[in-house]
């Protein structure tokens, strides 16, 4: 069957099995329910090093291929994110509609849809390898080496980043629109999935195997984001594969962020950023595929033996690759809306094509060459680019943007400037919120922000605008406003089916899912 043609549904089969159609590809259907910690024995007392190859698996799962089936749309976190950035305003599918279109077009959303399910595994499966971890360890009694501390501290560190994405993927976070967003902490959300080290007693980890109130999530949010500095403060990582203190930090503040704990979030913002050199016009254009950039920090290294070619980041995302986006299958573009905002001294408006396109671009890559293609990441021989989950900027971002909520435009406007020196020079804005969230949107283009941030913003979108340079297939009536149906992810199915703690009662409401 030919890609572009795929469907998106999950068939339900018997015995908990479903088929993906597209590739027919069947497996056992995992859920929450199965992803219970267990007690291990004590030998990393012992020798600590016994637990690396464990954590290294937390960073290797963020990267496999198939989660939910055997799709090039499939290939671990940041295809999350990327699927998810395809909901937003900012980037324009256009080309043959292929990879992507049922996102681009709010339609994969539904209980039986492949979507759901690669959203629900990718961050439950990561909260499993995490428990297994944190049960190495007696309960009640800390490591004293500094290696098992570290390692201790990024399954906590993991188990946060896991939740606060499926927090925002499973329910609407909050209700009205910034800056009068409010959270709903007593909105039903997911599952909670106890180690034994947590020490919950037994009739409360039952009770929270169904939908947990997002303050009682929350809650165990900011309690592993505590255990995760505890633990990794001293600790020194090998590569940037690995979450140390600052990239715990930086995780602390895209939580805080969210949950709108303002000065929580300039302080880890803040901390995180710590030690990281701005990119300079020149690194700026150099593909954002190094994890050794000295902006960078955390990502994945990738090698010819954990390269996943087609189905990868840069093959959907780059241009310049010759995989689908350069392949015009389909090329990734600039919102037009969007461009025109951004000033011709900022150095980000070169890493996208202008109205006119590219004439010179590689006649074998035509996605290169469309008007507002995006020029921002690049190509390595043998699929060699790395994979970037968190950069500096974000975090002086946070921290900008957090002092404008709290008031404080002055040290509102000495952050984002700080930033704004190292991408357009002539900047003498004001720090509004408003003017952070657009730069938000400018700097953080393509890497898996977007979605996120309309959510915890309570906002819409509108791609039907005059020039828009959306194709009419991706023309969405009225928006979606803000709070529409059309944003919710459902409870897989396979959940409802096997999670005898959630039924088709508690199931998300959804308006999409037309052919």
């Amino acid at each position: 069957m030919e890609m572009n043609t795929m469907k998106k549904y999950l068939i339900m089969l018997a015995a908990g099995m479903i088929a993906a159609v597209s590739c027919e590809k069947s497996f056992d259907v995992t859920y929450s329910g199965y992803l219970t910690g267990s007690n291990a024995s004590q030998m990393v007392s012992e020798d600590p090093e016994f637990l690396n190859s464990y954590v290294q698996g937390l960073y290797s799962w963020l990267t496999t291929y198939g989660i939910a089936y055997d799709g090039h749309d499939d290939y671990g976190m940041l295809s999350c994110t990327m699927c998810t950035d395809f909901m937003g305003q900012d980037i324009a599918l256009a080309g043959t509609q292929n990879w992507g279109a049922f996102d681009y077009q709010f339609s994969y959303g539904g209980a039986i849809y492949i979507r759901c399910y690669q959203l629900w595994s990718e961050y439950f499966t990561l909260i499993n390898n995490a428990n297994l971890i944190i049960d190495f360890f007696v309960p009640d009694e800390d490591p004293t080496n500094v290696i098992s501390r570290g390692y201790l501290g990024q399954a906590y560190a993991a188990r946060a980043l896991a939740y606060l994405y499926l927090i925002l993927h499973f329910q609407d976070p909050v209700t009205g629109t910034t800056p009068n967003a409010v959270l709903r902490t007593d909105a039903p959300t997911i599952p909670l999935i106890y180690a034994t080290r947590d020490g919950i007693d037994p009739d409360l980890v039952n009770e929270r195997q169904g939908r947990v109130p997002m303050n009682i999530v929350m809650e165990h949010v900011e309690y592993n984001i505590e255990q995760a500095l505890k633990f990794l403060q001293g600790y020194t990582r090998s590569t940037k594969n690995e979450i140390d203190y600052s990239v715990a930090q930086g995780i602390a503040a895209r939580y805080y962020l969210f949950t709108q704990q303002w000065e929580k979030a300039a302080a880890a913002a803040n901390a995180a950023r710590q030690g990281y050199t701005l990119m300079d016009e020149t690194r700026l254009h150099e593909g954002f595929m190094e994890i050794e950039d000295p902006e960078v920090m955390w990502g994945f290294n990738q090698t010819t033996e954990t390269q996943t070619t087609y189905a990868s980041f840069f093959s959907h995302m780059s241009n310049d690759s010759p995989g689908y986006a350069g392949l015009d299958q389909p090329s990734k573009l600039i919102d037009r809306s969007l461009y025109d905002q951004i000033p011709n001294t900022d150095y980000r408006k070169s890493l996208f094509n202008g109205p006119d396109g590219d004439p010179n671009a590689d006649p074998s890559l035509p996605g290169s060459a469309r008007p507002y293609a995006a020029r921002k990441f690049g190509y390595a021989d043998q699929w060699l680019q790395d994979y970037i989950y968190m950069r500096a900027a974000e975090m002086y971002l946070i921290e900008a943007e957090a002092y404008a909520r709290m008031g404080n435009t002055g040290s509102a406007s000495e952050v984002l400037g700080q930033l704004m020196a190292y991408r357009n020079p002539a900047w003498t804005g004001s720090a509004t919120v408003d003017d952070i969230l657009l730069q938000r949107r400018i700097e953080l283009w393509g890497e898996g922000h977007s979605y996120y941030d309309l959510r915890r913003n309570g906002l819409g979108i509108n791609r039907d605008y005059a020039g828009t340079n959306h194709p009419a297939w991706g023309i969405i009536t009225e928006g979606p406003a803000a709070h529409s149906d059309l944003w919710n992810f459902q409870i897989p199915q396979s959940e409802i089916d096997n999670n005898d703690f959630i039924g088709e009662e508690d199931q998300n409401p959804y308006s999409g899912g037309a052919e």
